[in-house]
């Protein structure tokens, strides 16, 4: 191995020494440790140290560094307090995840580090995002993100580097191509020669850094750091490296030949060094041996100060109060005059005099920008807001929810539209796996309003009329808004923008040229959590929200000797369980309307909560109305029939008759 220490003091050198050395020692003290049973799972990065090492080191302290399990040299290059860090591993309160996780799957604003999560590929998206913010902000800073040859092969890897090429974002993404994907090897992982050379598909810089060097590492990377720096681009690097022990302590490395571990034990990043700067005269056996005692004292003092700290205690209202960051709402009355609008108006409306109110908010999503989106609910924001703020997406959902997640982590507020609520499907892994956990983990929050285009109605078949919303609704951390008329729509969405935490908005198609109501013309907030009585009687509770709201109405309307109490739902999480129960134990009966398809839906939720809680006062069976068990076809004869809307009124007649 060759060394160049080109203009590097003799401080400079021993100072990455001691870098390299602090990680490299907390491992085999954790081996030690998982042998005994006092750790329950470990990532060995031994044999990868001076990537972590050498990224930490170039960046300066305010830049947002996103790791992998691997990267012990990253936290320690950033001197989090040990301590702090055993008592993480061992699920202890002074770790960063109150014992919800484990390893390093956890992030710290203190210091600038963003944890992964175990599906890997979002968190690429999510260095966009965080870079996305500082591009906006003029402020010069570099992100880097952490992947392993492995995770390339996720479609993230490919959505985070285009939308990183296309929006000029200084990221540098970083792949610790290290032999192995658990037990598969590169070889049935990829065909390419190099890893690196995938950035030429995204017209992206790459470089082939030996992973295993540190002096080529820290100097490569001061130079392609400063580059960045003065001209903002995404860079593609891929470390050759090798990982010297299992995927994770438990599951060894049989499946690795003898003679490639010997291979690559010769090359010992920390080894090789050592012996680079003893030849150089820069380090010497004292000065090593004084180094890894102090070393070695300050890992047991932390590591008995982590043990001597009690285990957690189960305290049922902390775990269900950190599931979403409280969020104080602000009421904001309308003032002023209204006028007869659409749903598609209100909606409009609504998100430009948000984006009035909060420099911060970004919007993204396709054709959103000078066309307008798929329905014109943006068109004239670039004209106001400009591009920077209005922003178009190349197809890729799934990267631009966790740049979503970017900007917020990075001061940013985000509202993405799913051009229809069916594309989220692609999106669906960032949304209910980071989007909604992130708080419940370590006290993140996630400002990113998702727009969700929904349902049926229009004759759009089975890829553009879904009403999804029990896909989410089951999510704990995400927030889920249904409003069925213009005035709720509007206020409902500047509430959701308001609200740090994850908020699934959906805006049913066939309301948004329909339905006319008069709407305030200045902003105005309404709260989340409070159903709307819209009608009332004593026969029966009619409990509904989106189209099933007017199709309830019609019934009614074509009914008049029925008198019903109709409660739209407006939310469904958090969802008004309070209107739903008093109203049921006046009437004495219920039905849920829903559009999507009964089994599994929020109809069987609200009728199983029904029946655990007013129970006795019901004179009837609780009847659910949905749409078939199939997809949703598209000619209108069968799109008709698919829909609850005419078998609703037989039902509820039905019940009344119970």
């Amino acid at each position: 191995m060759q060394f160049n220490r080109k203009q590097l003091t003799n401080q400079q050198l021993l100072n990455l020494y001691k870098k390299l050395l602090k990680p490299r020692m907390i491992e085999e003290k954790m081996l030690i440790l998982i042998r005994q049973g006092k750790v329950s799972k470990w990532f060995s990065g031994i044999g990868q140290e001076a990537i972590s090492v050498g990224v930490t080191t170039v960046l300066d302290k305010d830049e947002y560094i996103l790791p992998m399990h691997r990267n012990l040299g990253v936290f320690t290059g950033r001197d989090i307090p040990l301590y702090r860090l055993f008592s993480q591993w061992q699920g202890k309160a002074n770790g960063f995840t109150k014992g919800r996780d484990r390893s390093f799957h956890f992030g710290t604003q203190e210091y600038k580090i963003i944890g992964m999560i175990s599906h890997l590929g979002p968190q690429l998206g999510v260095a966009d995002g965080i870079a996305l913010a500082n591009r906006l902000r003029k402020n010069g800073k570099v992100t880097a993100v952490f992947t392993g040859e492995g995770a390339t092969s996720e479609g993230d890897f490919h959505e985070a580097l285009n939308i990183a090429a296309v929006w000029d974002l200084p990221v540098l993404f970083i792949i610790e191509n290290n032999g192995y994907g658990l037990s598969t090897p590169t070889n049935e992982q990829y065909r390419c020669e190099n890893l690196a050379d995938k950035g030429k598909g995204y017209g992206m810089e790459s470089h082939i850094i030996d992973g295993n060097n540190i002096l080529e590492v820290y100097t490569q990377l001061t130079d392609i750091v400063a580059s960045m720096r003065e001209n903002p681009r995404p860079v593609l690097l891929e470390f050759k490296t090798f990982r010297m022990r299992g995927h994770e302590e438990a599951s060894g490395t049989k499946y690795v030949p003898q003679e490639l571990i010997d291979m690559w034990a010769a090359k010992d990043p920390v080894d090789n060094y050592r012996s680079y700067l003893m030849q150089e005269g820069v380090l010497t056996e004292d000065m090593d041996k004084e180094m890894r005692a102090e070393l070695k004292k300050e890992i047991d003092e932390n590591y008995q100060q982590a043990s001597a700290e009690p285990p957690i205690e189960a305290n049922l209202t902390e775990e269900l109060n950190d599931v979403y960051k409280p969020f104080q709402y602000e009421e904001v009355k309308p003032d002023g005059d209204s006028e007869n609008a659409r749903m598609i108006d209100a909606i409009s409306q609504g998100l430009r005099q948000s984006m009035q109110r909060h420099e911060n908010l970004v919007i993204m999503g396709q054709d959103i920008a000078e066309y307008g989106g798929a329905f014109k609910i943006t068109e004239g924001f670039v004209a106001e807001f400009g591009k920077e703020r209005v922003r178009n997406t190349p197809i890729c959902e799934s990267a631009i929810v966790s740049a979503g997640m970017g900007l917020s982590i990075n001061g940013y507020k985000s509202v993405i539209e799913m051009q229809f609520a069916d594309f989220v499907s692609t999106g669906f892994n960032p949304i209910v796996n980071y989007l909604a956990k992130v708080h419940y983990r370590w006290q993140e929050h996630a400002d990113v309003v998702v727009r969700m285009p929904c349902g049926a109605g229009v004759q759009a078949g089975p890829f553009h009329s879904q009403t999804n919303e029990a896909w989410f609704t089951k999510t704990p951390g995400l927030k889920v808004v249904y409003p069925a008329f213009p005035y709720d729509a509007k206020g409902l969405l500047a509430t959701a923008i308001n609200d740090p935490n994850p908020v699934m908005f959906f805006e049913h198609k066939a309301l948004y040229r329909s339905v006319y109501q008069d709407v305030p013309k200045d902003y105005y907030t309404i709260p989340f959590g409070q159903a709307a009585l819209l009608k009332e009687g004593e026969d029966v509770t009619i409990i509904s929200f989106g189209a099933g709201v007017h199709w309830a109405i019609e019934t009614l309307e074509k009914n008049p000797h029925i008198k019903a109490d109709l409660i739209d739902l407006r939310t469904l999480q958090p969802l008004d369980a309070e209107t739903i129960f008093k109203s049921v134990k006046k009437t004495g009966k219920a039905i849920v309307l829903q559009e999507d398809t009964l089994f599994g839906g929020v109809a069987s939720d609200i009728s199983a909560m029904i029946m655990e809680e007013c129970f006795e006062y019901l004179d009837g069976p609780v009847k659910r109305v949905g749409s078939l068990e199939s997809a949703i076809p598209f000619t209108k004869a069968l799109e008709d029939q698919y829909l609850p809307k005419q078998r609703f009124e037989a039902a509820l007649k039905e019940l009344l008759a119970y």
